[in-house]
């Protein structure tokens, strides 16, 4: 298939040769080395070698050690990219697509892209169903008290009534506080929806026809933090939402609630939280923390209402290949001319993670 124009007023049809035949246009990994080792498999480079002319032995973290960036159509960037600047974009003159493995690209994909008009795909919304899933594991176990009945039982070792041990247990009929519509937690919400639970959404983007739509009530921040026995972060990382849940907002908090933060930790005033987490008075679930990972002697490591993780709910090990194959199938499209499945929009970045 061939086109002169995606929609986007870019001509992603592989060139002819010379000779009339097509050719592979030319890539680059653009990432960590230990990244590329840890995504692509010899059957991926395979596949990439039939879609483009790329060497998969060169994974790139400076485009100041590569010699021939004028030939480079195509990136396929993965952690570790570094910025594709003006300065860069002078030496790559042939660049028209940028390829993202993981989530965000906020971080090498600079203005002077858009400028360009470079097309941009991400693997976002794959990335989106580890988060969710492990979520709603979170919102599950937490709200059951897993983690706290299981510290308890090895240490007494005896039936005892477990309940009275806590101010809530179980999740039937609990309220759960959604903080963003993201991709994220949209898709918590859905997989919220065959449990008897009320689910609030918190989000100055979602109107209340679209909040009825997705089933979820909505509210302003202060009355989710207040009414909800969990509270789940989504929102994105921007400096409108640095420390939104700060001490007053946490205070709100019901005695007993359970914080669950996927996001990231900049969204919460971290040292509030820790006094809060301290007195007992409320339970998280932390996968993210600022900074990351906390120091050696942050109380939150030995507490027993505190689940921390080392910032795995998104993809890793079996489900890095989810996003792997996302990037080799946009690669197909745009080689095909065909338009991104996942593109990136510039005027949605503000707003996003």
């Amino acid at each position: 298939m061939s086109t002169k124009d995606n929609g986007r007023g870019v001509d992603n049809a592989q060139p002819p040769d010379s000779a009339g035949v097509s050719r592979r246009p030319r890539a680059l990994l653009a990432m960590g080395a230990s990244v590329r080792d840890e995504l692509f498999s010899a059957e991926d480079v395979r596949r990439l070698d039939l879609l483009v002319d790329i060497d998969a032995g060169v994974a790139v973290q400076d485009f100041s050690t590569v010699r021939d960036l004028a030939s480079v159509e195509v990136l396929v960037t993965g952690w570790g990219c570094p910025p594709v600047d003006a300065d860069v974009l002078r030496r790559a003159p042939h660049l028209r697509a940028i390829v993202h493995v993981g989530g965000t690209v906020k971080h090498h994909v600079t203005d002077a892209c858009w400028e360009r008009g470079i097309v941009v795909s991400s693997a976002v919304e794959e990335n989106a169903v580890p988060v969710a899933e492990y979520t709603l594991a979170a919102i599950l176990f937490a709200q059951k008290r897993v983690i706290e009945t299981s510290r308890l039982y090895s240490e007494h070792r005896e039936s005892r009534s477990w309940a009275s041990s806590f101010v809530s247990l179980g999740n039937y009929r609990r309220v759960v506080g959604i903080v963003g519509a993201s991709r994220i937690g949209r898709r918590v919400i859905e997989l919220l929806a065959p449990f008897d639970i009320e689910i609030l959404l918190s989000d100055p983007y979602v109107s209340r026809t679209e909040a009825e739509r997705l089933g979820v009530r909505l509210v302003e921040l202060d009355e989710l933090l207040a009414t909800s026995d969990t509270v789940s972060l989504h929102a994105p990382s921007l400096p409108e939402t640095r420390r939104l849940l700060d001490g007053r907002r946490l205070g709100l908090m019901r005695d007993g609630a359970i914080l669950i933060n996927t996001a990231r930790g900049a969204i919460v005033d971290g040292d509030a939280l820790t006094r809060e987490l301290v007195s007992r008075r409320l339970h998280a679930v932390i996968d993210v923390t600022e900074p990351e990972p906390l120091p050696a002697d942050s109380p939150l490591y030995d507490l027993p209402n505190v689940l921390l993780t080392p910032h795995i709910a998104g993809s890793v090990g079996d489900e890095l290949r989810r996003l792997v194959d996302h990037t080799i199938d946009e690669l197909d499209r745009w080689t095909r001319g065909i338009p991104f499945a996942s593109p990136v929009r510039r005027d949605l970045l503000s707003t996003s993670a």
